[in-house]
């Protein structure tokens, strides 16, 4: 990093964070955030009915569409007034009947603790009949509210198959900070990979789990950021709509260590550094819908990743 590039990250922090700060808590947040399944570190796509926590706290996923990315095959039978559920793949067979607490699992019964019911038309199950019933590996991972089904490798975000283009279209906005245009050992990207929120999690030089709106007690807006960093984190940068780009470094006062080799970061959406570099005298109408793209700061030697903004306005 370049030594003015370096001096201006140090002062937006002490321009961002001048006055006494208070550690967020995520607990109530996070406890109504939906409930997301990874098989293979990708997120299968619900398209109607979500996995859930029941009245006990137990995850309960719709066991259609989890069992057919695992390459099952789920059959229904109606006898009895009862539905009967079966799933086989090649190595197991799972029999089951809606509103009992029990499976059959390779013709052994198999007792959990809550029922599996029908809702919205679906199946659901708790979460340890996909690892007893499927032979997967299952983490419920309370910090995110991901379940982890199988390998929890990340893939790179160029092997998600978003292609690099040209960084032509956007050098522009670069103007104000052009040191933003190289990357980590001084050298000049030319390429940028855009990607979409539902590509996360995604690995670059540090990996990106999660990248979500976040309000203070007292009103501030934030980017909240999980990933996994052993130093010092990343910053961020905003390609506006105004064709203008801002830096904003992690707040090191409202870092949290989630103690599983993953940090939540947090960054300023305004920022007085606006004003007072810039001359952006109405930075703090700035507002998170006026954000184009999310850019993340040497985050990869060979090129820029650059997230579009799900919560962008008209």
């Amino acid at each position: 990093m370049s030594m003015k590039k370096w001096m201006l990250s140090l002062t937006a922090v002490t321009l961002l964070w001048g006055a006494t700060s208070t550690i967020p808590t995520t607990e109530a947040a996070s406890s109504t955030k939906p409930i997301e399944v990874l098989l293979n570190a990708k997120k299968i796509q619900f398209p109607d009915a979500k996995p859930f926590q029941d009245s006990n706290d137990y995850v309960m996923v719709p066991i259609r569409f989890v069992s057919e990315a695992l390459g099952a095959k789920v059959g229904w039978e109606k006898t009895g007034g009862q539905l009967a559920v079966s799933i086989k793949n090649d190595a197991h067979a799972v029999n089951m009947t809606v509103g009992q607490n029990t499976a059959t699992v390779d013709g052994q019964t198999k007792t959990y603790e809550t029922k599996i019911i029908l809702k919205q038309n679906r199946t659901f199950v708790p979460l340890r009949l996909v690892s007893e019933g499927l032979g997967q590996t299952v983490e419920w991972d309370k910090i995110s509210r991901w379940v982890w089904i199988g390998k929890k490798e990340i893939a790179a975000l160029e092997d998600t198959g978003q292609q690099a283009v040209s960084i032509e279209p956007y050098k522009k906005a670069f103007g104000t900070m052009p040191g933003l245009l190289n990357n980590v050992v001084g050298q000049p990207y030319d390429k940028v990979v855009i990607f979409k929120l539902s590509d996360l999690p995604i690995k670059l030089l540090r990996d990106i789990y999660s990248v979500e709106p976040y309000t203070s007690p007292k009103g501030v807006p934030y980017l909240k950021v999980r990933a996994k960093t052993k130093s010092t984190a990343g910053s961020l940068f905003y390609l506006t709509k105004n064709k203008d780009v801002r830096l904003r470094p992690a707040l090191d006062e409202l870092t949290q260590d989630n103690g599983d080799g993953t940090k939540m970061l947090y960054y300023k959406i305004y920022s007085y550094a606006d004003a007072n570099l810039y001359g952006n005298k109405d930075y703090k109408t700035f507002k998170l819908q006026d954000i184009e793209y999310i850019g993340f700061d040497l985050a990869s030697r060979d090129y820029i990743p650059i997230m579009v903004n799900p919560w962008k306005g008209n």
